[in-house]
This record gives structure tokens, C-alpha cells and sequence, in this order.
């Protein structure tokens, strides 16, 4: 693990604080029984879709305020949009989440869920079923083949975070299959979205390629595309306001470009498509 001086305060108190519920006792081991994510993302381009993760998240260090709106009937209105898959923050103390709120989303959707946690300990794996579990390549350090091992084993499948090329480098080496790059810089929390076109082209073409955060509009999610994400990972664009219709603009941010930029279809063509 990075020395934890070069993080952000507000990093810093999320690290401790997952330390902390590693440690809270001892839990059965999980198994998990995983919705295909990459099946997923096949459908949602099939459907002429952006694959999109979309992201119920209750609030954050980054952002003011929280949702208070029931998260099953945000997740149901993200599905309807078009998301192909969905993430579910169970961190509680930042972030306002749960393992019940992952339990009550997973059990009402019917595309793969997300947890979006700071595993750090082999112990937090069996905090709840999911069908992906993220590890934040600069947060778990040397320990990332093992927990990548130990994801596997109990079924998950892995969502392997990175922000630059020295952190994709070692996540490849752990035998990460599906790979994020994450535009915020965890040590002072800046946005920018050329962080992923930097990492993106050094991504074998075997390895699912997702990127995140700062992603807050369709030009956003064109641009991302265009440098190689095969999925997005969307949360506070996608929260502020009518999630299904927001998460729809980003899925359809391609197939809406494609039809303005078409002069045979007027204003009266039906372009839009039935989410599956």
C-alpha cells in the first residue's frame, strides 16, 4: 500500500475505517454465485447500448448533501434506463451504504451488482454476496494477487482499480482480467479525464477496460469510448435528478450522436430502444 501521508485527508479516514470493520469478527465464507458482467456488456452494445455501470450511491466525501429516495426504486429506474450493470456503495461511514441496501438491490434487478467497498482484508470478501467485488489496486499494495485469489475463489468476479500505468502494470501481473481506470487522483482528489487516455492504450485487448469517475456527460462518455472503455462507471451525473432519465442519455450518448449526425432521420424517427 501507498504511504498513507500521500492521500487525501478524507482517503485516509475511508482506509482507517475499513481497517477497522475488517476486524469486527469473523464471518462464514462467502459464495457467490455471479450474474456474467462481460455477458452483460455484450448485450448492452447488441441493444445498440453504451454499457454503462450506474451507481447508487447515497453521497460521498466529494459531493454535498445525500439521497434519501428508497435505492431498490433507484436501481429499478437505473435498469430501466438502460444500465447493464449496477454498484451498490456498502461502505457505511462516507459513503452511506450497506450490505443490506447491496442485498435489497441485487434481490430486485436482474443485471450483475457491483459492491463498491475498500476491501483490504481477505475477512471483508465475506461481508455480503455480490457477482463483482472491487479491490483498489493502490490500496491493497502487495497483497492484491492474494486477494484477487481468495475473490475467485469464493465465485466473485473482480473489478481491479487503477490510475496509472505503474498500478495496471501490477494488476496484469496479479491476473486481473477486468480492469478500471479511476480519473481521480486518490491523493488529492482531482478529476481529469485524460487520466484514463494516458493508461488506456497499455490494456491488453483481452482485458475488459472500464473507466470512472468524472464522467458527466454523454461528451464525456464519447470521449471515454473513443479512447478505448469498453463500459463506464457512473454515480453522481447519473444521482443528481431523474436517474433513469440520466442514465438513459449516457447509454444512448452513441446512438444519439449517431442519429443527429444522420440527415434521413427527422424529427418524427423513433430512435429509442426497449432496455433489456
Amino acid at each position: 500500500m501507498d504511504d498513507p501521508d500521500e492521500l487525501a485527508p478524507a482517503v485516509r479516514s475511508i482506509l482507517s475505517a475499513a481497517r477497522e470493520r475488517a476486524n469486527e469478527g469473523a464471518r462464514g465464507t462467502v459464495s457467490a454465485s455471479p450474474r456474467d458482467l462481460a455477458a452483460a456488456f455484450e448485450r448492452a452494445e447488441a441493444d445498440g447500448r453504451v454499457p454503462l455501470i450506474a451507481e447508487v450511491k447515497p453521497t460521498s466525501p466529494t459531493t454535498d448533501g445525500t439521497h434519501e429516495e428508497d435505492p431498490v426504486a433507484l436501481a429499478e429506474g437505473m435498469v430501466a434506463g438502460g444500465a447493464a450493470a449496477l454498484s451498490v456503495l456498502t461502505e457505511p461511514e462516507h459513503f452511506g451504504g450497506s450490505v443490506d441496501t447491496l442485498e435489497r438491490v441485487r434481490d430486485a434487478v436482474d443485471v450483475p451488482v457491483l459492491r463498491k467497498d475498500f476491501v483490504v482484508d481477505e475477512a471483508q470478501l465475506d461481508a455480503v454476496e455480490s457477482d463483482v467485488v472491487l479491490l483498489i489496486a493502490r490500496f491493497v499494495g502487495e497483497d492484491l494477487p492474494d486477494l484477487l485469489a481468495a475473490a475467485r475463489d469464493r465465485g466473485f468476479q473482480v473489478l481491479v482499480e487503477v490510475h496509472d500505468r505503474e498500478e495496471l502494470e501490477r494488476a496484469l501481473d496479479a491476473g486481473a482480467t477486468t480492469v478500471g481506470v479511476n480519473n481521480r487522483d486518490l491523493a488529492e482528489l482531482v478529476v481529469d479525464l485524460g487520466t484514463f487516455e494516458s493508461v488506456a492504450p497499455h490494456v491488453p485487448d483481452d482485458v475488459s477496460l472500464i473507466a470512472e469517475s468524472g464522467i458527466g456527460s454523454p461528451a464525456d462518455v464519447r470521449r471515454m469510448r473513443a479512447a478505448g472503455a469498453d463500459a463506464l462507471l457512473v454515480g453522481s451525473a447519473i444521482m443528481d435528478g431523474d436517474v433513469e432519465a440520466n442514465t438513459r442519455s449516457m447509454t444512448r450518448a452513441e446512438a444519439d450522436e449517431d442519429a443527429d449526425a444522420d440527415p434521413t432521420l427527422d424529427d418524427t424517427t423513433d430512435t429509442t430502444e426497449t432496455p433489456t
